[in-house]
């Protein structure tokens, strides 16, 4: 099932002392339907993130909670994560070598919820699906990437700082269900309905996994296969 899948690669990804930040943070690993259509992946946690020990619950997550309420979804159908899965230092912007330490892991969490639609926060997690991609060319704009719809957005603490970046991010967010074809269904508990689209051109658990915070991970480690990962 998915979500003992999931539940694995939290642990694994635990007790993985290689991975950046091991140590100086706990590891948020993301919370929502395990079987989600929406994923979004934000950057990194930040202190109120690390505290709680789940992804965007902080200012931004809140912005971005509402949102996604406004439009008619639910926090419990989609999935929320982040690239990097541990909090840097000072709420910095994750490095390119954390980013890369982190990337296996996170593609596995992706072919596990194997959503149809991934939305990027910001220009980091952009970048990752989108390398040649520009955050504020391309935010709100629908790609295909390896047959999944890819629509990157501006992230909610760039949009609380600056009154345009949030008119805009506040009306790409509400295009959302009309630009990657989902309508409400009654009787679905996550409300979407999929219907067919030309293309666009340019344009569980609910509270996740459970994982043990920094004073709980200082016990006794093991070494991790790397091919155990994705056995």
């Amino acid at each position: 099932m998915k979500e003992q899948a999931l539940k694995r690669l939290c642990e694994f990804m635990v007790k993985d002392e290689s991975l950046p930040l091991f140590g100086f943070s706990n590891l948020v690993f993301g919370e929502g339907d395990a079987s989600a259509r929406v994923l979004f992946i934000g950057e990194a946690p930040g202190a109120n993130e690390d505290r709680e020990v789940r992804p965007f619950v902080g200012r931004a997550g809140q912005l971005l909670r509402r949102m996604i309420r406004e439009i008619g979804w639910t926090e419990e159908g989609v999935y929320i994560t982040n690239i990097v899965k541990r909090r840097p230092p000072e709420n910095r912007d994750p490095t390119p070598e954390e980013i890369a330490a982190y990337r296996p892991y996170l593609t596995r969490q992706v072919d596990i919820i194997d959503p149809e639609v991934i939305i990027p926060l910001g220009r980091f997690s952009m970048n990752y699906f989108l390398p040649d991609a520009k955050i504020t060319r391309d935010q709100g704009k629908e790609f295909h990437v390896g047959g999944r719809i890819v629509v990157p957005l501006f992230h909610p603490a760039a949009a609380l700082r600056a009154p345009e970046m949030m008119r805009q991010f506040e009306g790409s967010f509400r295009r959302l269900p009309g630009m990657i074809s989902i309508g409400r269904k009654d009787g679905d508990p996550f409300g979407f309905e999929q219907e067919s689209k030309g293309d666009s051109g340019d344009r569980s658990n609910s509270r996740g996994i459970s994982q043990p915070t920094i004073t709980e991970e200082a016990g006794e480690r093991t070494n991790i296969e790397q091919e155990s990962l994705f056995a």
